[in-house]
């Protein structure tokens, strides 16, 4: 999405050939095939795990920090496989996304006219949002120390990017749609007078 609209807004004459139907699929298959990759390589290694203790694990999904939690077995592998799955797949698409944006921003700056700005800003204000919320809880679960964070807080934290930010993505999304913003104030309306 940053590239779509790094492309949109820094080279609009070259959208359409470069964001092509092909180059789309591309970079879809390209990121569902890399993590499959990724993500097997450490499952392999999970299976391998040895539990002596309790198996319950205190959260609303199965987290790799909880299941290394209660192993018994020597996971350092696993640990030092996890940080490099977590560069590759979180801090390496985090940075080439502030990337895009701090050139989307200086490309916005440099626009002459109010309108042209509001309207560039316009095309990638919700993709910002979604990506702050989603990165922002991210950080939050896995870069605050375990120690400051009480069971709640972290339930609370993964059920935030788990649930909310997909949640809300089609509603933030919609909102840029003209026929569902007029529609969405008839409603308001409709029930305003109703209560009146």
């Amino acid at each position: 999405m940053s590239y779509d609209r790094y492309m949109a807004i820094c080279h609009p004459l070259h959208y359409a050939s470069v964001m092509n139907t092909r180059n789309c699929l591309y970079l879809v298959c390209f990121s569902w095939i890399f993590s499959y990759i990724l993500i097997s390589s450490e499952i392999i290694f999970i299976f391998q795990l040895q539990f002596c203790h309790s198996s319950d694990i205190d959260n609303f999904f199965c987290d790799i920090a909880q299941i290394l939690e209660i192993s018994s077995s020597d996971n350092l592998i696993i640990i030092c496989e996890d940080l490099v799955i977590g560069f590759l797949t979180i801090f390496f698409p985090f940075l080439f996304v502030v990337v895009s944006y701090i050139r989307i921003f200086v490309t916005i700056l440099n626009i002459s006219s109010v309108t042209g700005r509001k309207k560039a800003f316009s095309t990638c204000s919700s993709h910002l949002v979604i990506v702050c919320i989603y990165y922002g809880t991210l950080i939050a679960i896995y870069m605050v120390p375990a120690r400051d964070n009480s069971r709640n807080q972290k339930k609370f934290k993964s059920l935030i990017y788990t649930v909310l930010t997909p949640f809300i993505n089609p509603i933030i999304y919609s909102l840029r749609n003209q026929e569902i913003l007029e529609s969405l104030k008839k409603l308001v309306i409709k029930h305003v007078r109703a209560e009146k």
